[in-house]
């Protein structure tokens, strides 16, 4: 499995963004996918997961019912809507691929296969 993350950019703080991870294969059909995002110097975080069945679980003390994720399985790719933007959330954002479907989904170790990574920036 291998996975492409984009959409990152350079935004106002309030603004908006979307993210977009492709997998290579038929993997949406059968994988969960969750992202995580990072600020050099600390811990990966987990942002959000949506399991093979399609629930969605975010971590609302950093998301707080700003962020979105969906998946359409037509086209392989998985997305995380960014509204609201806030200077904190500055980090790199990945994209990561769980064989077992996305029921265990806030570490690092529950994941098989990770994206590159796409960078958010916002400013104040």
């Amino acid at each position: 499995v291998q996975l492409q993350a984009s959409g990152g950019g350079l935004v106002q703080a309030g603004g908006s963004l979307r993210l977009s991870c492709k997998g290579s294969g038929d993997i949406l059909t059968t994988y969960g996918l969750g992202w995580f995002r990072q600020v050099p110097g600390k811990e990966r975080e987990f942002v959000a997961v949506i399991t093979r069945t399609g629930g969605r679980i975010y971590n609302e003390d950093s998301v707080k019912g700003r962020f979105t994720i969906s998946r359409d399985n037509a086209k392989n790719t998985v997305y995380l809507q960014l509204n609201s933007l806030k200077p904190e959330d500055t980090a790199i954002y990945y994209c990561a691929a769980d064989r077992s479907g996305g029921y265990v989904y806030s570490r690092i170790s529950d994941y098989d296969a990770w994206g590159q990574g796409t960078l958010v920036t916002v400013s104040s």
